[in-house]
């Protein structure tokens, strides 16, 4: 895949190869597309949405030739998971950032939860980041890199309607603080929780909407790049940042 440096510009050189997971859409491109505009290399992970993936990964080409990968793989079939970890490890010379962004959302009834929507919503939002993480540790140590999870401002006080997707990210969040611990000093561990930044795929009503924007100290939601930009602060201007998790909710974590 070439060589490790890019030249971006300003003329100053970048040595960034970022694996973004549940990169062809919503947070995820959005990250892709403003990480690769900054001058760095995207590994874009995509499960199932193959067509919105060849489509980022040749506009991204477009721009800059070789600069985009991507590959599909179930992270929860540890196979595939080994061979995304194998690709990632090697592209450019070396991954030095894991962004542990794809997710499952959906709401679980108390009373109805089944041990394949826990394994689901576990496997990807905290079984998957753990193994991914653990499996790139030693490429990452050696580039001195960065792990970014990106948790939700639920995993603090919970979603109702979303018990098992908020406990899977109160893990997230403790598996930052962690590994922060277990990978320092030479991998600076991180989190992301975003607020109300996209609506659900399963589009909210008007008033639901409305209702959420009401709790939101900034009255209105974010936008994916605002998520992205975060995340560059930590990848670029956050050395000495780890364990750490930035909220970015325009203030609606200051309601309670």
């Amino acid at each position: 895949m070439g060589s490790r440096n890019i030249t971006n510009i300003e003329g100053s050189i970048m040595q960034k190869n970022i694996l973004i997971t549940g990169a062809a859409k919503r947070i995820g491109a959005s990250c892709a597309r403003l990480l690769h505009s900054k001058g760095c290399n995207v590994f874009l992970h995509y499960k199932a949405s193959k067509a919105a993936a060849l489509e980022l990964c040749y506009e991204l080409n477009q721009i800059r030739p070789d600069s985009a990968y991507m590959m599909q793989a179930n992270l929860l079939n540890t196979e595939e998971l080994d061979k995304l970890v194998a690709e990632a490890g090697v592209a450019w010379g070396g991954i030095d950032v894991l962004i542990n962004n794809a997710s499952s959302f959906y709401p679980t009834a108390m009373a109805d939860v089944t041990e394949l929507q826990w394994d689901e919503l576990m496997g990807s939002n905290l079984k998957a980041p753990f193994f991914l993480s653990k499996a790139l540790s030693g490429v990452l140590a050696k580039n001195k890199g960065c792990i970014i999870n990106i948790a939700d401002i639920h995993a603090e006080r919970g979603l109702k309607g979303y018990p098992v997707y908020s406990i899977a990210k109160a893990g997230l969040v403790a598996m930052t603080k962690v590994l922060a611990k277990e990978l320092g000093p030479a991998i600076r561990v991180n989190a992301v929780a975003p607020g109300a930044i996209i609506w659900p795929e399963k589009t909210l009503s008007e008033q639901e909407q409305q209702d959420i924007i009401q709790r939101v100290v900034l009255r209105r939601n974010g936008d994916p790049i605002d998520i992205a930009k975060a995340i560059w602060f930590l990848i670029e201007h956050a050395d000495y940042m780890t364990g750490q998790v930035i909220t970015v909710d325009g203030g609606r974590t200051l309601h309670c």
